[in-house]
């Protein structure tokens, strides 16, 4: 969203302009998410660039989900590169690497005021981090090492304030036998988190009775609560061209869709469902994701959380 309001793209609801963040916290939206890469060449999320987005977030009241990538750019399933300025490191050298760098960076954090409320330790690491040292299923232990490290981190920085939970993020959010292996085996290795966090776009990850299954099982299993931390439906016809989508897509499919996956958070068992993120709801000029037209029209998918949220 900053990237796209530095470069002069206004975002608009009713045709009034206003700052992005104003109009997701008009319509009851009350976390960020924001990653941060360890030394990025072509993208802006670095910690100083993160550090100002979280400051002005919190600023709005706005509670704060960092997103360690452990990566110089995009981390997901199918990729996840060693920083550079790590590369030729050993394994113990990898993990000394990740406890200095999340204790250094999350101090950065507590002395500019934008403390993190939530952290998570990687980004999508279905697959494993880190490549190859913590690669998956055949580094377990490399990662499981790895992941400690960050979750050290993280506790080292806090001193007498309270410490920001800790999420464990994967993207299988309708593969109820995935995440049970993954997070068995994790569980195995008697790592302290208190969040699992799923992804789950349709086209990629099942139906809306698969992520039920999933999310349902998951609660019963590991008495932890669960975030869909990235989902996302296109406005305009794009990942269901020739094929049967679960809802149109369209600015009123893209609506329903969410208020589904809400809807399917807010049943998970025992109060364990406890949020949705969007991927990406405010980006200029691009993807029929967003919560935007490409003109910077709020779309309906806006409203979804009014109902909930209104008094």
């Amino acid at each position: 969203m900053k990237q796209a309001e530095d470069n002069g793209f206004a975002f608009k609801e009713n045709g009034e302009e206003k700052p992005g963040l104003q109009i997701f916290r008009d319509h009851g939206y009350n976390w960020i998410r924001l990653r941060l890469f360890h030394t990025p060449t072509k993208l802006p999320n670095d910690l100083a660039y993160t550090i100002a987005l979280a400051k002005e977030a919190k600023k709005q009241g706005f509670k704060f989900l960092l997103d360690y990538h452990y990566s110089d750019t995009w981390a997901d399933p199918a990729k996840q590169f060693i920083p550079k300025a790590w590369e030729g490191k050993s394994h113990e050298e990898l993990v000394e690497a990740v406890f200095t760098y999340t204790r250094s960076s999350m101090i950065a954090f507590l002395e500019a005021d934008a403390f993190p409320d939530m952290v998570q330790i990687g980004n999508e690491i279905s697959n494993g981090m880190m490549w190859p040292d913590g690669k998956l299923p055949e580094n377990w232990d490399n990662l499981a090492e790895l992941v400690q490290a960050g979750i050290n981190g993280v506790y080292a920085s806090c001193g007498n304030n309270p410490c920001p939970e800790i999420m464990i993020h994967i993207d299988k959010g309708g593969d109820k036998e995935y995440t049970k292996y993954f997070f068995d085996k994790l569980n195995s290795y008697d790592i302290r988190y208190d969040v699992i966090g799923q992804s789950y776009y349709p086209w990629w990850h099942g139906s809306l009775l698969d992520l039920r299954e999933c999310l349902r099982f998951t609660a019963k299993e590991y008495q932890k609560d669960i975030i869909v931390v990235e989902a996302a439906y296109n406005w305009t016809p794009k990942e269901y061209i020739g094929k049967n989508p679960p809802f149109p897509e369209s600015p009123e499919g893209q609506m329903n869709f969410l208020e589904e996956v809400n809807r399917i958070v807010l049943n998970v068992p025992d109060g364990r469902g406890v949020g949705v993120f969007w991927w990406e709801p405010a980006v200029e000029h691009w993807g029929s994701r967003s919560f935007f037209d490409e003109r910077g029209n709020a779309l309906p998918v806006i409203t979804v959380f009014d109902k909930y949220t209104r008094k």
